[in-house]
């Protein structure tokens, strides 16, 4: 548990009405999402994909929890990352701006790191966890959705209506489901957020975000660019999982938009299931917004 979390759980232990109220709202309002085993068995029955109702209703709540602790001191270091980001790339959907709002959230509640510990807002409330009587498949939810990442992946083809997705540099392959419903064609390169099986419910991942399909540079270039960003590690799969989730920036713990920044400038085109990224990282005069 580090400082901020500390200071947290002192200042919630102290404020039983905070606390209190802070409880009674996550009762009401997550009184009808999947916050347990049976309520995501129910989503099954309805025909809904459980993984991803279960990731959505850990989101949501990372998101009222972000929210409400945003007004206490103890958060200032990380609405100071998190405000500006907000006013400058204008999270919705294209064209009002490329980043989405799964991208976005996801990214300010699991990969922003603050305070002298490099917290961030889903480790908090993971620390709260039992000070908020959360559930117990939330709780672990939620320690998924902390532990995910975005990844650069190739669409290698489909089976049962799920996509088989290989990471470049790892060689992972995973089967996927794909929330906007997107398809594509084997051969294309996807940057996504997977979140992996939940307890025994399900044997395949979810690409929690909405696609960003590359173009304009191949596998072999992109293979490069990640194997250049990674080199001199002793151990090449942390530093990837590190710079791919929290930037250049990684070993320093210093707030990193790098990602955003990519995402901005190297915007082309979209549909209503994908967004379109041109270019890359490294290569300025690739990336059309630059």
């Amino acid at each position: 548990m580090g400082v901020i979390s500390k200071k947290l759980v002192s200042r919630f232990r102290k404020a039983k009405k905070q606390l209190g109220d802070l409880r009674r709202q996550v009762a009401t309002d997550f009184g009808q999402v999947p916050r347990d085993v049976k309520s995501v068995e129910a989503l099954v029955r309805s025909g809904h994909d459980p993984l991803h109702a279960a990731y959505v209703a850990a989101q949501n709540f990372s998101s009222f929890f972000a929210e409400a602790v945003s007004q206490f001191p103890e958060f200032d270091p990380y609405c100071q990352i998190v405000s500006p980001a907000q006013d400058e790339y204008m999270p919705s959907s294209p064209p009002m701006s490329p980043l989405t709002m799964s991208y976005f959230t996801t990214w300010a509640f699991f990969d922003v790191r603050f305070g002298p510990d490099g917290e961030t807002s889903g480790t908090c409330l993971l620390d709260l966890a039992d000070l908020l009587d959360m559930d117990p498949f939330m709780a672990e939810t939620i320690r998924r959705f902390q532990d995910s990442r975005m990844g650069i992946y190739e669409q290698c083809g489909s089976e049962g209506g799920r996509f088989r997705l290989r990471e470049l540099v790892t060689d992972d392959e995973f089967t996927c489901h794909v929330a906007s419903g997107y398809r594509g064609k084997p051969g294309e390169l996807w940057y996504v957020r997977q979140c992996p099986p939940l307890l025994d419910l399900v044997d395949y991942h979810v690409a929690f975000t909405t696609p960003y399909v590359l173009i304009g540079a191949t596998k072999t270039d992109w293979t490069a660019y990640l194997k250049k960003s990674v080199l001199g590690s002793a151990d090449t799969r942390k530093a990837l999982y590190e710079y791919l989730k929290f930037g250049k920036a990684a070993h320093s713990r210093k707030p990193d938009e790098s990602w955003n920044e990519f995402i901005f400038q190297a915007y082309h085109h979209h549909q209503s299931d994908a967004i379109f990224l041109t270019g890359l990282p490294d290569v300025k005069g690739s990336l059309p917004h630059a």
